[in-house]
Order: structure tokens, then C-alpha cells, then sequence
């Protein structure tokens, strides 16, 4: 796979060690059993698989050489290059400027562009009407594009089964960028609407079965569906795409779901579903199936709680949050400056979006175990740091650098 050039502060030598070791003995990236870094009195399990994916370093590498290319001009990024506080400050810092927000709200009006300008497209993509807006102005887009390749791929999905008379149902959370992008690439060609979740999903069921009164779809799916959305004739033949940083294994309910309504609805088996439900199962990203199946192998850990490290407004990162939740006391940290003591930690709550402060989070007894992860969009220097932190909590507790020896 291509190696990307990032800057420095964001690697970590030993944690780069570790993986490319892990690497080298596993190929076929079958053994996703975690690292375990003995600390002494504390004791790190590190998810086999973990940090920035390709997409995400990709688009780092285009943003900085663009700032570095491109001396005395104005340098744009759309919204947030990746959802990572750190990563965005720097980019601000080094004199990018945000037109939009997460949500696409207007930070900088479209009408103060000039065609001389430079405006990045983040990893996530964006819509066919941005895309269009920004032409206009006479802005080369294609040269300062990060989408993720992966996030393209699902794009072109959905145009293939288009072509071949299929409508798109996208999972997805509606107002992610992502979302909105995948959405408008779809539109474009087919009938598509969005579901959020299974319960969403179900409740389309009830729709396509004629169980659920037809009159109510458009307040159900309000803002979700394309222009002159006909229940009736766009939900005979579909196939389901996902926003690539949803639960793998929740799409894949959602989809398995959904083709067991169509085969009720049409008496149809194995044999002939594909007439009326496409075969989608190639969207799902690699790094989000990575990084889950690694999370959920690493819960089969004995272990007292576990910390996911990642930024607030990072998809991926919640639902590794998600899983760890299901079996253990689990933290949502953005970096060690979270760890506010040995006493105390500030978390963020996924589901409700608020922080909050959590006394005595690290058991009282000699040996404690520690499970970490981190979301695509995390440093592992970031990492590395929280690691360090964690170390100096225990009395006696070897140094990071101590054990890290036989990776390096």
C-alpha cells in the first residue's frame, strides 16, 4: 500500500513498529489478536488494528503539500478536512480557512471566492451542487480533492446498480457530510433515500409491505429522499450503500433485513432476489471492517475498562465506542490531556454529545488491564502519549520506552 507523507508530530516510532512487525508476520491480516504491552502494574491490550486508514492519511498528505504549494494564496477547506480537533487546528494554523461547518452551515459565503482561490475537498467529499457552485466561480476542484477513494467506491456502486434500474437506500447518519455526499452522487441517478438506523429500517419495511399507511412516508423520511420519491414504484428494485463509517454489521442487518422484505413481499428465494435487491456487499470500507473486527476480538480480553480515543464528531470512532460499551466501562478521550488525573478523567458521551467528568475510573488493586483503540482520524503519536500518561498513574510502572524495545 502507498506510504503517505504526514508530518512527524503525528507518527509514533514505536507504535509504527509495532504495527509494521504485526504486519509482517500476519499478511493475510487473519490474526486480529491485540498487542499487549506489559507496564508493570498496568497492563495495555492495543487492537490489532487501529489509527489513520488510507483515506485518511491521503487526504492529510494533499491538504499540507497544497499549503506548501501554494505560497500567498487563499486555501480553503470546505468543512473539517477529518473529524480531528488536532488535525484541523493545524490546518488552521498554518492559515487554511473553513467555508462551512459539519452540519454545511456558511462560515464564509461562496460569493467571497475568487477563481484564484484554492479550496480543498475533505475526505469525506461533498455534494454534486457544491462541486457545481465551486465551477462556476472558476475554482479547479480536482486538483485539492481528498475524497477517500473508499467513500468514491461507494459512490460508483450505487451508479452501477443505477444503470441497471436499481433505486439506493443509503445507511447513514443524514446530516454527516459524508452522508449528504454519498446522497447527492446517488440522486444523480437513481431514486435514493437514507436510513438511519434499523429501527428506520424496519419501519421502511412496514412501507415497501404496505403495512404502514403510504400518506405518512414523506413526514417519516422528511428531508431524506430524492425529489419525487414514488413509495409505490422506487422501493420495487434497490439496493443498500452505506456511509463507510457506519458498524459494518449494522448495514449488513439493515441490507439483510431489507432483502427478506422484498422476498416476502415477492414470494421470491436465493435464486431470484437479485432481480429486485442488488448485491452491495463490496461498499463496506476495509479500515472500518479492520478496526471493528479488531475491537471485537480484543474485547475477548480479560480486562477492567477500556479507552477509545478519537475526536467528538468522528463516526468511526463512536461505534468502536459502541462496542466497548457492550462489554466494558468504556471512555471516550480526544487525547492524554482527558486523563486529568489518576482520580479523574473527562469523557463524552457518543449518544448525548456531552462531556463529562468521571471520578475513581481507574480500579484500586495492584494489576490493572486496559484496553485501547483509537478511531482512523487519531494520530498514533496521540496515542502514544495517552499510553505514557496511563503509565505514570502507577506506582513503579515501567516507561513505554522500556518495553517498547523488543518492537523497535
Amino acid at each position: 500500500m502507498k506510504q503517505f507523507t504526514i508530518p512527524v508530530r503525528y507518527r509514533s516510532p514505536l507504535i509504527s513498529a509495532i504495527k509494521q512487525k504485526r504486519k509482517a508476520a500476519d499478511k493475510l491480516k487473519k490474526d486480529f489478536t491485540p498487542t499487549h504491552l506489559d507496564l508493570g502494574n498496568v497492563e495495555i491490550f492495543l487492537a490489532r488494528h487501529f489509527g489513520f486508514c488510507y483515506g485518511v492519511e491521503n487526504a492529510i498528505e494533499i491538504a499540507f503539500k497544497t499549503v506548501e504549494n501554494n505560497p500567498g494564496k487563499r486555501i480553503f477547506l470546505l468543512s473539517e478536512m477529518i473529524h480531528n480537533p488536532f488535525v484541523n487546528e493545524d490546518l488552521i494554523n498554518s492559515g487554511v480557512q473553513f467555508l462551512m461547518d459539519t452540519k454545511g452551515n456558511s462560515l464564509i459565503p461562496f460569493e467571497n471566492l475568487q477563481a484564484d482561490d484554492v479550496v480543498i475537498i475533505p475526505a469525506f467529499g461533498t455534494t454534486i451542487e457544491i462541486e457545481n457552485k465551486l465551477r462556476s466561480i472558476g475554482i479547479q476542484i480536482e486538483k485539492y480533492n481528498t475524497t477517500c477513494p473508499f467513500v468514491e467506491k461507494v459512490w460508483n456502486r450505487a451508479e452501477q446498480i443505477a444503470q441497471k434500474g436499481y433505486s439506493v437506500v443509503v445507511h447513514g447518519k443524514p446530516t454527516h457530510e459524508e452522508t449528504r455526499a454519498t446522497f447527492s452522487h446517488s440522486d444523480v441517478h437513481a431514486p435514493t433515500i437514507v436510513v438511519y438506523d434499523m429501527a428506520e429500517a424496519i419501519v421502511l419495511g412496514e412501507f415497501i409491505l404496505g403495512t404502514r399507511k403510504s400518506e405518512d412516508f414523506s413526514e417519516q423520511f422528511a428531508y431524506r429522499y430524492s425529489q419525487g420519491f414514488n413509495l409505490e414504484k422506487d422501493l420495487v428494485r434497490f439496493g443498500v450503500v452505506n456511509q463507510t463509517t457506519m458498524l459494518a454489521s449494522d448495514t449488513q442487518a439493515i441490507a439483510d433485513y431489507l432483502k427478506k422484505i422484498v422476498m416476502q413481499k415477492y414470494n421470491l428465494n436465493d435464486s431470484n432476489v437479485g432481480e429486485y435487491f442488488a448485491d452491495t456487499r463490496d461498499t463496506l470500507c476495509y479500515a472500518t471492517n479492520d478496526n471493528q473486527t479488531a475491537v471485537k476480538h480484543l474485547l475477548e480480553t480479560s480486562a477492567d475498562l477500556a479507552i477509545v480515543i478519537g475526536g467528538r464528531k468522528s463516526s468511526n470512532s463512536s461505534h468502536l465506542v459502541e462496542l466497548c460499551e457492550e462489554k466494558l466501562p468504556t471512555y471516550f478521550i480526544e487525547s492524554a490531556a482527558d486523563l486529568l488525573s489518576s482520580q479523574e478523567i473527562k469523557g463524552f458521551n457518543w449518544q448525548t454529545q456531552e462531556e463529562y467528568t468521571k471520578e475513581n475510573y481507574l480500579p484500586l488493586k495492584e494489576n490493572v488491564r486496559i484496553l485501547i483503540t483509537s478511531g482512523a482520524s487519531c494520530p498514533d503519536a496521540i496515542v502514544e502519549q495517552t499510553i505514557e500518561k496511563l503509565s505514570s498513574f502507577f506506582t513503579g510502572s515501567k516507561q513505554l520506552s522500556e518495553v517498547g524495545t523488543q518492537w523497535l
